[in-house]
């Protein structure tokens, strides 16, 4: 049963915001339209790593991503909630250890909360909103899950996270000694070995950190290309071509993983859903400028997407 955390109902731009928690505890922000019809709902997963419910993060992403599709979905008719993952922020309460949250976990949580939104707001069943990693958790918990409308994957990767990282590690590295350690620290763990981070240049010892290499090994261990093929719920796609983490590439590999799947590619928009320019430095300063609203398109594509459903 939900257990809302307060009573109060607050008015934020002609919508409803609501805190609310499951069991765990887990706690998140419900954002639903003011007036009209009863509205679709929405569950939004967020990305890799100490990302909070509103879409920002502690290692310098102040963006609001999150919360920012979230206002404008509530304004285009779509309630959504919004929460911080297992272990983290507000929901830091729920595990021991918020580095010991596994990919499967966050996919439990997901059919969690959203037999709970189905429950509460009387939906005949709830959308899954990934960003990021977010598309790789709504996958997985797709799986299973018996309460869901569909799959909104955003930015998400159509490769497993090995070839990303390797690929990020070819582009991103100057070629030489740091390059060629990563690779093979890459190599060793895919196989199975251990990685000592110490004896790792500093820009690669973050990667292969001991608190995060079972994590890291867990996610390498998902092809999402694969998982998006046993679905068969209706899927949206949506890619920012100027997406400088998890390039348009990705979205081409699944669709062609599912080919039934609508495929929204918005120019000019980056990874957290800003425009931005192609230019790398430029693209990473609007990761922490909380100014930036959210691009034109994105909430317009994934509300048309909902509704035509």
């Amino acid at each position: 049963m939900i257990a809302i955390a307060f009573a109060a109902l607050l008015a934020v731009t002609g919508s409803i915001e609501t805190p609310v928690e499951i069991p765990g505890p887990l706690r998140g922000t419900q954002l639903a339209p003011a007036v009209g019809a009863k509205a679709p709902v929405a569950l939004i997963l967020p990305g890799s790593g100490p990302t909070d419910r509103d879409g920002n993060n502690t290692r310098g992403v102040k963006g609001s991503t999150y919360r920012l599709l979230a206002e404008a979905l509530a304004a285009q008719g779509v309630t959504t909630v919004r929460m911080d993952k297992r272990g983290q922020f507000a929901s830091a309460g729920a595990a021991a250890d918020g580095n010991r949250v596994f990919i499967a976990d966050l996919a439990a949580d997901a059919n969690a909360w959203a037999a709970d939104l189905k429950k509460r707001t009387g939906a005949p069943c709830v959308w899954l909103i990934g960003h990021s990693e977010g598309s790789l958790v709504a996958e997985v918990a797709a799986q299973k899950g018996q309460d869901l409308c569909g799959l909104v994957l955003v930015a998400g990767s159509g490769e497993p996270m090995g070839d990303t990282i390797r690929r990020q590690f070819q582009t991103g590295l100057p070629a030489g000694s740091v390059r060629d350690q990563g690779l093979a620290a890459l190599d060793a763990l895919q196989a199975g070995h251990d990685v000592d981070a110490s004896t790792l240049p500093p820009s690669l010892q973050t990667v292969f950190a001991p608190q995060v290499r079972d994590l890291l090994r867990e996610i390498m261990s998902y092809d999402p290309a694969q998982l998006l093929k046993t679905y068969k719920g209706p899927v949206l796609i949506l890619q920012g071509v100027n997406d400088l983490q998890v390039v348009p590439l990705n979205a081409d590999k699944l669709k062609a993983a599912k080919p039934d799947a609508t495929v929204v590619k918005l120019e000019g928009v980056n990874h957290v859903l800003k425009l931005a320019p192609a230019d790398r430095g430029p693209n990473f300063a609007t990761y922490a400028d909380p100014t930036l609203p959210l691009a034109p398109g994105v909430a317009e594509a994934i509300s048309g997407f909902i509704k035509g459903h």
